[in-house]
């Protein structure tokens, strides 16, 4: 039977959001977030990690610190009793400073990759799976891939390029609030592309 997963943004999504971190010490899960991949755990979920890396191709960190920190974040996440699946990253931004890794891909969100290579890798319906980020790129990676989505509206969005494709099938204040919302099934009422959202501030990545 193909697995039904929740595909979650690291930055602003599941962590607490420090541009360009791979420091341990500043590793900070935001609020409600185990509680929520717990319900999504125990209503049959598995939880798969998606995330632009792009500080890899601007050469501010390398690959070994972003292995560590990830290896990091895997053990106290099995310790919390939320075991990933898996962690998918993209290491590329077309005008990073590293030339291998400074290509364009269809890896980096807004684009599917991570999440196509995931469900291949993995037995994955992406039909019967969710997107959970807080910026509209994640949006959009979830809705090209077949996905559902929901928006953390945590104020990270600060362009709202808000197109058809790049409209969330939900709005959550936390990870908790998200994950009850793809448990109960319960739509929000429809929303435009013209819908006032909140705006704040986030770091390009």
């Amino acid at each position: 039977m193909s697995r039904r997963v929740v595909f979650i943004d690291k930055d602003g999504t599941l962590l607490e959001d420090v541009p360009y971190n791979v420091d341990a010490e500043h590793v900070q899960l935001t609020p409600n977030a185990v509680e929520g991949l717990r319900l999504l755990r125990n209503a049959g979920f598995d939880l798969v990690l998606i995330s632009n890396q792009s500080g890899l191709a601007r050469g501010m960190f390398g690959l070994d610190a972003l292995k560590r920190l990830f290896d990091y974040l895997k053990d106290g996440l099995d310790l919390a009793g939320v075991p990933f699946l898996d962690f998918y990253y993209c290491p590329h931004y077309i005008a990073g400073s590293v030339a291998e890794y400074a290509i364009e891909c269809d890896c980096r969100k807004p684009a599917s990759g991570m999440l196509l290579q995931a469900a291949a890798e993995h037995d994955i319906d992406l039909s019967a799976s969710y997107v959970i980020g807080d910026i509209l790129d994640d949006i959009e990676a979830g809705n090209r891939a077949g996905c559902r989505t929901v928006m953390l509206a945590r104020g990270s969005e600060t362009e709202w390029n808000l197109t058809p494709g790049r409209v969330p099938d939900y709005l959550a204040r936390d990870l908790h609030d998200a994950a009850m919302k793809i448990t109960s099934a319960s739509r929000l009422p429809n929303l435009s592309v013209t819908a006032p959202l909140p705006i704040g501030d986030r770091h390009a990545v």
